[in-house]
């Protein structure tokens, strides 16, 4: 549990200097250099990715896991749900659309309806703490991104085309995910 706590500390620390600490994380930037920067940042998010993805494995299987709650089975269709969105919110990140200017921050958007739906269906002490964290982080991030002043970054302009290539590529990652990957890289079947 200390692993997945550490690595939760650094990887969620680590994106939080934006929100606590942005003269800080200015003056960094100026005194390295922007791929300096990236750099670091880059590799001690990886850490505290590797030290979260351990420390949940380690965590699932202990032999007797804290439980602090038993969700009923057919909140399993409520989660289905709410992660439907999830990947056409990731992909739509990245392209300028009409979906990504609906939503402003759809890479946070995504993120709490993956926590959100992941804590409705598991209810031990780690996945409190995995998910918890996560969905705690992306709502105050959001709140801090409302509130710092928008960088008038030249952007191309929102597309219809890149709508619909969020929603197919969004759709057909859900599927991957839910039906393949997620049995296989997570050992845990969406529908038992």
């Amino acid at each position: 549990m200390l692993k997945l706590v550490a690595g939760l500390v650094i990887f969620l620390g680590v994106h939080s200097i934006r929100i606590v600490a942005p003269g800080w994380r200015d003056r960094m930037i100026a005194r390295l250099g922007a791929i300096p920067w990236k750099g670091l940042y880059s590799l001690a998010s990886l850490a505290g990715f590797v030290l979260i993805v351990g420390g949940y494995a380690a965590a699932r299987a202990q032999p007797d896991p804290v439980v602090l709650y038993y969700p009923p089975f057919w909140l399993r269709h409520v989660m289905m749900l709410l992660m439907l969105p999830v990947f056409v919110l990731l992909v739509a990140a990245y392209l300028p659309g009409r979906i990504k200017a609906a939503v402003k921050h759809p890479m946070l958007t995504a993120t709490k309806a993956w926590a959100l739906s992941h804590l409705l269906v598991n209810g031990m002490l780690a996945d409190v703490l995995l998910f918890g964290g996560f969905l705690a982080w992306a709502v105050i991030d959001r709140i801090s991104a409302g509130k710092r002043p928008q960088p008038a970054a030249p952007a191309a302009p929102p597309s219809i085309r890149n709508d619909v290539i969020a929603v197919v590529l969004g759709l057909v990652l859900y599927a991957a995910f839910a039906f393949w990957a997620h049995p296989r890289w997570i050992g845990v079947p969406v529908m038992p």
